[in-house]
């Protein structure tokens, strides 16, 4: 069965539902009006768009024109500010660096500056005139600076004596601190004004103190310039250059001395490039004169080559380790003092080969020697000139490896035209030419010798007197003996030496001829050779010789007898050297006294004592053989 409906309740919820149908229509009415609104904003909207818009628009250009005029304002402000420096700067400017005060100076000429290259940048050409003023009130401050910068320095160029600072090991002299701090801005200031908006120029000052402190460097050079080549002339006969007399040195230390000083103020003073042209320009008077005094000093070397090419030696060794110490400090000047050194160079490395063909001239020019076998001043000379070469061995190597080893020979080769021959280092290669030296003296006097000695034995004296000279010469320098104690250099010398005792030797070998028997020593008493090391009896032996035997066992003993004292006697005649008559006296003893005992032990008794034939017995022969010595 069904439940009974609630009428109420069902009353309640009818009246909601038309209660939210009414307030429907309401919100439908309302959206309607709000529609309605918006169309009528919307058309309102467009009617104040169209009629502002224009406004608006003209508003912007306003702004725009209004920022172009601050603009130009702000612009016309800059282009009037390089005006207005003018008149503040000007007094400044024209009253000079001294009335102003340099700091207050060199600032007015930096604004100045500014100033000018502001209104240069404009372009503007009714700036022209301000442009051409500005330009002229700087160059007119430029002029003072230079004025006061060229003032400055001749402040500081008084007379020095180089000698005073060598000496006492002192550095030369530089400008004080604080005048080269003011040089360097003023350099600067100077520098600035000429230069264009891409840094090129040259700066004036760089000539100012070229012109200033050259002639200062080249005037304290003067005496020492004159002194060199009063020392390089000296007397004949004064024998070969001495290492360090000639005032080349000194010139070349002083002159070091003076660039050193000068390179430190000129890295102060200015900056960059500048420092390196700035050296090059003060310096080159003072290189010219000691190019000049170099080219002198070689034609007085070129005309007494074989006794002061040692100078040339010396002056390359003096400038190439100035120029290499100079360089390594400031890098520059190296190119000029090998340049001012190329001639005596060139000397030096032709007189390689004159040395030797001087040498042999005049071994060849001598017309009369020793007579009693005496040496010759040559020899002394000339080994005084190779000991003396030892001293430049750095220099001297230097120039023989450029020429090659052995190309001294021939006079083009010792020119430079050789190829270079680095295969044997620089000391086998200067003792080669010490070498070839002494054998060109050798041979040279050998060959005068055996034109002029009438008899062996003074021709070997003469020999050997020429090589005990070279020998003691050679073992009296450390160096000399050092380069030519190798093997092969001694050898080379001692042949020569060999040859010598060997033609003194030959007059003795003809004299122990006579003490030759070979004839009887196979018939002694009718029997066989009897032992060498047995006792040996002459009685024996002598009678067992026939009558013509016996007459020519007499025969040698008189020939022995007379040759033997002619010998001695001359022997003591010739002139030789300590060392050569004590060697000679033993080589002749060696040969002598051994044949003249044994041909006594066989035929002493052959005149019984008398004395007729055998004039000397062994003692007596020996006591005479060692009187040689």
């Amino acid at each position: 069965m069904v439940a009974p409906r609630n009428t109420t309740a069902f009353a309640e919820e009818s009246a909601e539902v038309e209660v939210l149908y009414a307030n429907l229509e309401t919100l439908k009415l309302l959206t309607k009006k709000i529609q309605g609104s918006l169309v009528r904003l919307e058309s309102s909207g467009k009617v104040v768009k169209n009629a502002i818009g224009p406004i608006y628009s003209n508003t912007q250009s306003l702004q725009i024109t209004n920022s172009n005029i601050d603009k130009v304002n702000e612009a016309i402000d800059r282009l009037r500010q390089p005006l207005d420096i003018k008149g503040r700067e000007e007094g400044i400017i024209r009253s000079g660096p001294q009335s102003a005060g340099l700091t207050q100076y060199l600032s007015a000429m930096k604004r100045v500056d500014k100033a000018l290259r502001d209104l240069t940048a404009t372009n503007i050409r009714s700036n022209q005139n301000a442009i051409s003023e500005f330009s002229s009130l700087l160059n007119t401050g430029n002029g003072k600076l230079q004025d006061m910068f060229r003032q400055m320095l001749d402040e500081h160029v008084n007379p020095v004596e180089p000698l005073h600072y060598l000496t006492k090991d002192l550095p030369f002299p530089t400008i004080p601190e604080d005048v080269v701090s003011e040089l360097s801005s003023i350099c600067s200031a100077i520098g600035s004004s000429v230069t264009d908006e891409n840094g090129q120029g040259d700066n004036p000052a760089l000539k100012i103190y070229s012109e200033i402190r050259g002639p200062y460097i080249t005037s304290g050079l003067q005496n020492l310039a004159i002194a060199s080549m009063n020392t390089v002339k000296r007397k004949p006969g004064d024998g070969p250059y001495k290492q360090g007399t000639n005032g080349i040195g000194i010139y070349s230390n002083a002159l070091e001395g003076f660039i050193s000083a000068e390179h430190s103020i000129i890295v102060k003073v200015f900056k960059g490039d500048q420092q390196g042209l700035t050296l090059q320009a003060t310096c080159r008077a003072a290189l010219a004169e000691y190019s000049k005094t170099l080219r002198e000093l070689n034609q007085y070397i070129k005309a007494n080559l074989m006794t002061d090419c040692f100078l040339a030696f010396e002056i390359i060794e003096i400038v190439t380790s100035m120029s290499y110490r100079i360089d390594s400090k400031t890098g520059e000047l190296k190119s000029l003092f090998i340049e001012a050194l190329r001639p005596v160079r060139e000397t030096a490395k032709s007189s390689l080969a004159e040395l030797l063909e001087e040498t042999k001239r005049k071994a060849a020019g001598i017309t009369v020697l020793p007579p009693d076998g005496g040496s010759v001043p040559l020899v002394s000379e000339v080994m005084s000139s190779i000991s003396t070469l030892t001293g430049y061995s750095g220099p001297l190597a230097s120039i023989l490896t450029s020429v090659g080893d052995g190309n001294w020979r021939s006079t083009s080769n010792a020119a430079g035209s050789a190829p270079l021959d680095v295969s044997p280092d620089s000391s086998t290669i200067l003792s080669h030419f010490i070498l070839d030296m002494i054998e060109a003296l050798m041979s040279a006097l050998e060959s005068r010798g055996r034109a002029f000695h009438r008899t062996k034995a003074a021709f070997g004296a003469f020999l050997s007197n020429i090589f005990f000279i070279v020998d003691r010469s050679i073992r009296s320098n450390p160096e000399l003996a050092r380069y030519l104690g190798t093997g092969d250099s001694i050898s080379r010398i001692d042949a020569f030496r060999k040859r010598a005792t060997s033609t003194y030797l030959e007059a003795w070998r003809e004299t122990s001829q006579y003490l030759l028997d070979v004839q009887y020593t196979s018939r002694v008493g009718g029997s066989a050779r009897p032992s060498s090391g047995g006792a040996v009896d002459s009685t024996s032996i002598v009678k067992s010789l026939s009558s013509r035997d016996k007459d020519a066992i007499k025969d040698k003993f008189k020939s022995f007898n007379t040759n033997f004292d002619s010998l001695v006697t001359q022997h003591k005649a010739l002139y030789m050297e300590r060392e050569v008559r004590g060697a000679l006296a033993r080589e002749v003893q060696a040969i002598i006294e051994p044949l003249y005992a044994r041909f006594w032990d066989r035929y002493h008794e052959i005149d019984k004592g008398r004395g007729k034939y055998v004039k000397y017995d062994k003692g007596a022969l020996s006591a005479q053989l060692a009187a040689l010595a």
